[in-house]
Parts: C-alpha cells; structure tokens; sequence
C-alpha cells in the first residue's frame, strides 16, 4: 500500500445520507468534487466487524468456553503474580532535575501517604487489553472504470463526526484505478489520528520499532520501554501490537528477565502468553528461585484454568493437589523441562528447612 500523506491539500465538506459532515483528504493533486456513496450497513454499523477480549485459544470450539484474559479469576491470578513493589513503580522517571520535596508526618499521616501511593500503584500496575487480531478490511464498494487513469493519487474520504465512534466511522479510499474501497486498518489508524490526534501516537510508525532498533533496546534491558511506546502507537488488536509484544515476550523469555516486568502493567500479559504457548517452564523457575513460590502456585493454577484437559491439569484434580504438589505434578506430566523444575523445588525446600532451623 502506498504511504499517504499527512497533510491535507483537500478539505471539502460533502453532505451525506443523515447529514454528517465528510471530509474528503487527498495525498496531493487538484481537488475532484467525488461524492461519497450511501454508508453501507454491517455488524457495527459500518462493515467494520466489533472487537472482542479474547484468549489466543479461543479460536477453536465453540462449544466449551474458554476462559478469556478478562475473567475475574484470571485477572486476579495476574494480578497476584505482578506484585506491587513501590520502589519500582514510583522509580525516578528521566525529566528536569527539581531539588526534592521533604515532609513531616504523623504515623497516622504516614500511613494515609502510603495507603494513597498503593491506590496509585494499582492504577498504574491496569493491564492493556489481549485482543485477538483484528480481521483485514477488504471490502471493494464500486469499480468506476470511467475514472481510471484520470487521476495518479488516492483520495481517502473521512466521516469527521464528532459523535461518531472511531470504530464505526466511515472511511473510503478512491484508487487511481477507479476502485471505491473502504479504507483498510492501517488507512483508518492513520486518517483518525490525523483529524484526532492521540497523544503519544505519531501519525507513521516510529523508528524505533524497526528490527535493528528493537535489538538494540532489548540488550540495554529497556524491554517496558517497547511495550509502553507499543501501547500509545497502536491498538490493541492491531497486527502490530501483538507482533511487538510476542517479540519483546520471547526475548525476556530467551534471556530469562522476566524481573524486568515483575511490577509492571505488562507482567500479566506476558504470563498470559506464556501460559496459552504453554512455555511456562522458564518463568516458573525463574519465580522458584526469587523465593516466590506463591507466584509459582498461582502460574500453576492458571495454567490448568486455560488447559483443564491436559495430562498436568487431570492429574492434579485426581490427587486433589495443592500447593507445592501442583508445581511436581506439572514437572512431571506437561513441562519442557521437569528434571530442572524439580531440582530448582527441592534446592528451595532445602533452604527452607535450613533458615527455618536456624532460626
């Protein structure tokens, strides 16, 4: 697809159907006083199919509902799992220095700073949304070949409504072939932000999401970095999005860094796909070592949620298992590496019973 300009040559106001104001934009060339067609019906008014949350494996039978990354019993595992460390989601953000503001308080007025500043960390720590990837726009409305040749660049025709969602509006794009289409996915994102900017989103594609860019924030650990830049320039259920976040996923994976979104909004997303590719093998000794065996459990736990007819998962109901016992039952039915898993629990135990002597 060629890449549209962004500033707009042709601004003509055309009245439509149910009289809404349509903005005609045009990446270069004269004006052409093309009129838009009749909005055409579809599931969410436009053609333009709904979004829905969705697990990755959710794609499959119909008949058994899955559970999805939005159910209360999910998020709750996830959120568990993410932590709350304070220190790290309060960490000096890089901005002009100011000379540090110091207070004196109360027990009582300390612990009412401390009580807002967790309210806050939860805020911060809301998860961005798991999508499935949204289904390519290929619909063609007309084929004029009376216009063909007449003109060398497109015309993209732009319903600017002010009440109108961003999902239903109305986009079409006009070919130099003559074709009448509506935009595609990539067209619309890119139309919207020009007649609504997002703040933090750039109209095209920032550099640093290009391969070599990428690479270089992975070795200097800036991993949270891509995901929030990911965040504010796509959508959630863009091709982009979730190429982006699988990637920077399988790196921390193949790196063993998952501390670096322990504490973060993306720690939970990130558990997620691990648990739907079931590759959970690494995460989960990574949790055993860092003494967070409760976390351990929980990954478990979600991991038969999403996978109830797995070996692990029937295994573990037969022998009514809890607690560390879920974590041997899983290394020796379903992990990639069970030997490793049951070695890293039996150091920790170990331990356990040492400092539990010692002390």
């Amino acid at each position: 697809m060629a890449t549209l300009r962004t500033s707009v040559v042709l601004r003509g106001v055309l009245t439509g159907s149910r009289g809404t104001e349509r903005v005609c934009f045009r990446s270069r060339g004269r004006p052409r006083p093309d009129a838009l067609p009749q909005q055409l019906p579809g599931p969410c008014g436009t053609g333009i199919p709904c979004r829905r949350l969705v697990s990755e494996a959710e794609s499959g039978s119909s008949e058994i509902k899955k559970p999805t990354f939005m159910d209360e019993e999910v998020q709750s595992i996830l959120i568990k799992m993410t932590g709350l460390n304070l220190q790290k989601i309060f960490k000096p953000a890089v901005q002009e220095l100011k000379p540090p503001t110091y207070k004196l308080m109360t027990q009582a007025q300390l612990e009412e700073a401390t009580r807002q500043a967790i309210e806050a960390a939860k805020v911060r720590l809301k998860m961005p949304p798991v999508l499935e990837e949204r289904a390519p726009i290929n619909d063609v409305l007309a084929e004029d070949k009376v216009l063909e040749g007449t003109e060398t660049a497109k015309y993209v025709f732009t319903d600017i409504s002010h009440s109108i969602p961003h999902r239903e509006r109305f986009i079409v794009v006009r070919e130099p072939s003559g074709t009448l289409r509506k935009a595609s996915w990539e067209e619309r994102d890119r139309m919207i932000q020009v007649y609504f900017p997002k703040e933090g989103r750039r109209t095209l594609t920032p550099i640093i999401f290009e391969e070599e860019n990428l690479q270089n924030m992975y070795s200097q650990d800036r991993h949270v970095d891509v995901l929030n830049l990911c965040v504010a320039q796509f959508e959630p259920d863009s091709a982009e999005y979730i190429k982006f976040h699988r990637q920077t996923y399988e790196d921390i994976d193949k790196h063993g860094k998952y501390d670096l979104l322990r504490s973060t909004r993306h720690f939970g997303g990130m558990a997620w796909y691990f648990v739907n590719k079931k590759t959970i093998d690494g995460l989960l000794i990574d949790q055993i070592q860092r003494d967070l065996v409760d976390d351990a459990i929980s990954l478990v736990q979600l991991y038969h949620i999403l996978h109830p007819d797995g070996q692990s998962a029937r295994e573990a109901k037969e022998q009514a298992a809890e607690g560390v016992h879920l974590i041997k039952v899983f290394a020796k039915t379903e992990a990639q590496k069970g030997a490793y898993i049951e070695l890293t629990l039996q150091t920790y135990q170990e331990a356990f019973i040492s400092h539990s002597a010692a002390s």
